[in-house]
């Protein structure tokens, strides 16, 4: 479990359609495929490694539409 305030479990909304393949690029965070945007859902140590992944996106130029903290209590893969 990360730190409340450093880290912690994350979903980012993108506005691009990205496959499984990225997984592995994105630090291993699920990746789901919803058409025209992607989830991608996983936990971050940190701001500093939460603000890399945010830079790796904007980097290859993919919209970020919404990125959000998921409280420790609600369980995390997609479904």
């Amino acid at each position: 479990m990360a730190d409340p305030i450093t880290g912690g479990n994350y979903e980012i909304i993108v506005g691009a359609a990205l496959d499984l393949r990225w997984s592995e690029w994105f630090d291993g965070f699920d990746v789901k495929d919803e058409g025209d945007t992607t989830r991608l859902h996983g936990i971050v140590p940190d701001q500093a490694a939460l603000h890399g992944l945010l830079a790796r996106l904007r980097d290859l130029g993919i919209p970020i539409l919404d990125v959000h903290r998921i409280p420790d209590s609600v369980h995390g893969h997609f479904e």
